[in-house]
């Protein structure tokens, strides 16, 4: 049996908690997990070898384990540590912002004054900001969670797979926006004017299925005001909880994903589907729901539908439509694939 360690220090708590799921019955590997207290703290690990490790620990935590292979969640941080990992053991990283990955020091100097300016120097005087290209460059594989992502650099990592739950009948219609509910990576104003202008007769639920604040609160509290009794909205004003979100999403008869195709990292220009993947696409495989994406998301996905002009009449029509998630995404095949290829990596 080979030995894999994943390593996640920083964010994306969400995708170590999907590694997780897709070995815990792994008869090729033995996972050893090293997080943080704050990754830890979101991820369900019942049986599994999971440690508490922080950038001073980690690199004598991986002593003399004799790991086949090192796999690092998330390099947004902490980079003289990851050069030393990466130096020293078969490394992969996980990547999930392409530009930033191709960034130049003065690229990130430029940026350094541009965002969070303490925390940015705190990264380049304390955890070593200028060593980010040697990290990515040392690490003997890069993966990437969308398909779309692929090239000759980046290798396709499978993770997702479409989970067993029970598909209650829903009283109301159910419409899930999964994600933080923030202008910045979502189009919330075009939803909320969305849901305003709606003249329904029929009952329906829009489930903002993500942290809310500051302004878009604001524009919920407001919105859920003046809707008539046939429309309602749940919101959350705290961090979503695992087993709230899972609730929802199961419910959800489909999936609006409002997504701006035009973001940033760490003040660099990045493109939904293009340099950045989505966490949408992983809620949609792993729940086995229809999703509603922007017209202009590049996607060959069937299970990603671009958006019509009519979009109520368009989410009706979806969650009526029928679609295999299991033909391509069942677990066994998934960790099959996932096997073969981390085995060709050691």
């Amino acid at each position: 049996m080979k030995k894999i360690a994943y390593i996640e220090i920083d964010t994306h708590a969400e995708v170590a908690q999907a590694f997780i799921d897709i070995m815990e019955d792994s008869q090729d590997f033995s996972v050893d997990y090293y997080f943080s207290k704050r990754v830890k703290d979101q991820v369900n690990h019942s049986d599994e070898a999971v440690f508490l490790s922080d950038s001073s620990m980690i690199l004598d935590q991986l002593k003399g384990k004799g790991y086949d292979l090192v796999v690092i969640g998330t390099v947004h941080r902490y980079f003289n540590t990851f050069l030393a990992i990466t130096k020293k053991y078969n490394t992969a990283i996980i990547t999930h912002n392409l530009n930033f990955i191709k960034a130049s020091k003065l690229d990130l100097m430029k940026s350094i004054f541009k965002g969070d300016i303490i925390f940015r120097l705190k990264l380049w005087l304390k955890e070593g900001l200028f060593y980010k290209s040697k990290v990515y460059q040392s690490s003997r594989s890069l993966f990437v969670l969308d398909e779309a992502l692929m090239s000759e650099r980046y290798q396709f990592l499978p993770l997702f797979y479409t989970r067993d739950f029970d598909r209650a009948k829903n009283e109301d219609f159910v419409v899930v926006i999964p994600g933080g509910v923030s202008q910045k990576r979502r189009d919330y104003t075009y939803i909320f004017e969305t849901i305003q202008d709606l003249k329904i007769d029929k009952s329906y639920k829009f489930i903002f299925l993500g942290k809310a604040s500051g302004y878009e609160l604001k524009q919920i509290e407001n919105l859920s005001e003046k809707l008539p009794e046939n429309i309602k909205i749940i919101y959350f004003s705290e961090r979503v909880s695992s087993e709230e979100f899972e609730k929802w999403m199961q419910k959800a008869d489909v999936l609006w994903c409002p997504i701006q195709q035009d973001t940033e990292f760490f003040s660099m220009k990045e493109t939904y589907g293009v340099t950045k993947m989505t966490g949408n696409l992983g809620d949609a495989i792993k729940y086995g729901k229809l999703a509603v994406f922007p017209t202009n998301y590049p996607s060959g996905l069937d299970f990603i539908i671009p958006e019509r002009e009519n979009i109520l009449e368009q989410l009706k029509i979806i969650s009526e439509t029928l679609f295999d998630f299991y033909a391509t995404y069942n677990k066994k095949d998934v960790q099959k694939k996932l096997e073969q290829f981390l085995m060709s990596l050691i």
